[in-house]
């Protein structure tokens, strides 16, 4: 009886565990595959997120190219014009290169608008401001109305300090992108030189830069006797 019973037993555990061995292997299969599926999509995630990181790096970077050569251009070109102001020179293909250069700085800073970062859009709100202060007071010279405390020497004299501001939005424009700044003593020293027309910024003898009454490129053809460019 003892025997027969376990006869018994034994064919029922023996039946059990073939009948429950699929079903335990496809649920560890399951099992498997779904922690394959849930690495996967995790890995594809992190992929998505690091094009995406990428792709808006590139746009920003793409943006302030532009800022950096819309900015510098109309700095120049309206120094430019602040020097045929005082030569009594101005021509309509001057005024015609201002508003060209004027415009694309607009566009460059609309541009930003939708996507620089905070800091950046934080500097490149000082320079627009400052630029349309610098181009309203060069054109009230222009029409022989100038603003009291500023006349010629004053107005070169603060377009020459956006040198400085350029300098520290170029940094943080820099920093946004990863790029390793520099030393900021060393940046200053830069925008000084700059200011000599000895600079690398292109204000200088490679005759990109504005031209003083002697013809020469180069901010160094300011008057002995102008204003301070000191704050």
């Amino acid at each position: 009886m003892d025997n027969a019973l376990l006869a018994l037993a034994s064919a029922i555990v023996a039946v059990t565990g073939t009948l429950l061995a699929p079903v335990l292997s496809q649920r560890i299969t399951g099992r498997v595959q779904a922690d394959q599926f849930d690495r996967q999509e995790r890995l594809a995630r992190a992929q998505w997120q690091r094009d995406r990181r990428a792709a808006e790096r590139e746009k920003r970077r793409d943006c302030y190219v532009h800022a950096n050569a819309g900015y510098r251009r109309y700095r120049v070109e309206l120094m430019n014009h602040l020097w045929a102001v005082h030569r009594d020179e101005v021509t309509d293909e001057g005024r015609a290169a201002l508003q060209e250069a004027r415009h694309a700085m607009h566009s460059a800073f609309a541009e930003a608008q939708m996507i620089a970062s905070d800091a950046v859009m934080a500097e490149l709100d000082v320079l627009t401001r400052e630029l349309a202060d610098a181009y309203a007071r060069t054109m009230r010279l222009e029409r022989g109305n100038p603003l009291p405390g500023w006349g010629f020497d004053e107005v070169l004299a603060a377009l020459l300090d956006l040198g400085d501001a350029w300098v520290r939005a170029r940094a943080v424009m820099r920093a946004d992108l990863g790029v390793e700044p520099g030393p900021v003593a060393a940046d200053h020293a830069a925008a000084a030189e700059g200011r000599d027309g000895e600079g690398p910024d292109g204000d200088g003898p490679d005759g990109d830069g504005p031209r003083g009454p002697d013809g020469r490129s180069g901010e160094a053809g300011a008057p002995s006797g102008g204003g301070q460019r000191g704050r």
